[in-house]
C-alpha cells in the first residue's frame, strides 16, 4: 500500500510518500480501506518534534480517517467486512490507503454521512465535545464565545452548543470564516482582528460576561478572556503556541476557572460515550463536519502548511 513515512522529526517536506507492505489484524484489530484522512493540528506537533509524546521513527502519522472494513481479526464482533466507519485513532497511522485499528478505535459512520465528514469527527468533534461538557460543564441558556469558531473544533463546538441551547459567539479572521460560522448557528459572529471585538462581544452576550469561552489561540487570546468572564465563569484551553501573561486578579473577584484539556487524557470507556453521542448528532443532522480543502495523500506537506495558517475554514481532508 501506498503511505506517508516519516523517518525523522522536521518541518512538513520530512513527510515522504512510500510503497509499504499491506497490514494484517491480529485479534481485536480491523484493518480499514482509507477513503479520507483527516488533518490536525497535533499532527503537525509531533511532526515536527515538538510535542511531548513522539512515535519511534519511521512512522505514518494522523489517527482521523474513514473507509470501509478491508478485514477483520480474530475475536473481533460488531464489525464485518465492507462496514462503514471512520476512525479515532490508528496502530499503523492514518495518512495511508490501508490503516490498522484497534477495534476500540472504529466507529460506526452512518449511510447519511460522507466519508470526508468522517474523517473529519474523531480529534476536532471529540474535543470539542469533551471541552463544552466534559471539561466546561455547558448548560442551556448560558453564553459560550468561540475563539476561532471557523476552523475544525470551532465548528463542531458551534453545532454542538446550539444543540445544547446555549447563546453562542463566534469569532473568525475572514469574510469566509465569518459567513461559515454564522451558518453553522451561531447567533453572533465577529472578526477578531477588530480591536474592539470584545467589547461588542459582551454587549452582544447581555453585558454580562461569558459563562464559557472555548479557547484555539491561548498565547494571544487568554489574558482578555479572562476579562470577559461572568462570575463564575469558565475557559477550556484548547491550543495554545507559546507563553502568555494574565493578571490572576482577573479570575479572583469572579470565582473563574482555567481548565485545560487534551483527549490523550480521556480512557476508553469515557471516549465511548463520546463517540455514541457524536453519531447521534451524524443521524439526525445535528452535526454537518465541513470540509474546507480536499487534497491528494501526496501533498500532506501542503496539507500541513495549511492547516496551521491563519484564516482557518473547516477541515483538511487527504484523499489516498
Amino acid at each position: 500500500m501506498r503511505a506517508i513515512r516519516i523517518h525523522e522529526f522536521g518541518a512538513p517536506q520530512v513527510m515522504r510518500l512510500e510503497e509499504i507492505p499491506d497490514p494484517k489484524p491480529a485479534a481485536g484489530q480491523v484493518l480499514v480501506r482509507v477513503k479520507a484522512v483527516g488533518v490536525n493540528p497535533v499532527d503537525t506537533y509531533i511532526r515536527s518534534g515538538a510535542y511531548a509524546m513522539k512515535p519511534a521513527l519511521p512512522y505514518t502519522p494522523g489517527s482521523d480517517a474513514a473507509g470501509t472494513i478491508e478485514a477483520v481479526g480474530p475475536e473481533v464482533t460488531g464489525f464485518k467486512v465492507a462496514d462503514r466507519v471512520y476512525t479515532a485513532g490508528t496502530l499503523s497511522g492514518a495518512y495511508a490507503e490501508l490503516a490498522l485499528c484497534a477495534v476500540s478505535q472504529v466507529h460506526r459512520l452512518p449511510e447519511k454521512a460522507t466519508f470526508e465528514q468522517g474523517a473529519a469527527l474523531g480529534v476536532p468533534y471529540a474535543t470539542a465535545y469533551r471541552a463544552l461538557f466534559h471539561r466546561g460543564k455547558a448548560q442551556p441558556g448560558e453564553t459560550l464565545l468561540v475563539h476561532g469558531a471557523s476552523g475544525g473544533v470551532g465548528v463542531a463546538a458551534v453545532q454542538l452548543a446550539r444543540a445544547h441551547g446555549m447563546i453562542v459567539i463566534g469569532t473568525a479572521g475572514t469574510e469566509r470564516g465569518l459567513k461559515l460560522v454564522a451558518e453553522n448557528g451561531a447567533q453572533h459572529v465577529l472578526d477578531h482582528h477588530q480591536t474592539d471585538y470584545l467589547a461588542e462581544a459582551v454587549r452582544l452576550a447581555g453585558g454580562q460576561g461569558f459563562d464559557l469561552i472555548l479557547e484555539m489561540l491561548a498565547n494571544v487570546n487568554l489574558g482578555q478572556d479572562l476579562g470577559v468572564l461572568a462570575k463564575f465563569g469558565r475557559v477550556v484551553v484548547i491550543g495554545s503556541r507559546g507563553k502568555v501573561e494574565i493578571d490572576p486578579r482577573d479570575t479572583m473577584g469572579r470565582d473563574a476557572s482555567i481548565l485545560g484539556m487534551t483527549l490523550f487524557n480521556v480512557n476508553e470507556p469515557e471516549l465511548g460515550r463520546i463517540h455514541a453521542a457524536l453519531i447521534a448528532g451524524l443521524e439526525n443532522g445535528t452535526l454537518r463536519p465541513v470540509t474546507g480543502q480536499k487534497l491528494p495523500l501526496a501533498e500532506a506537506p501542503r496539507a500541513h502548511q495549511a492547516v496551521m495558517a491563519p484564516g482557518s475554514y473547516g477541515k483538511i481532508i487527504l484523499i489516498p
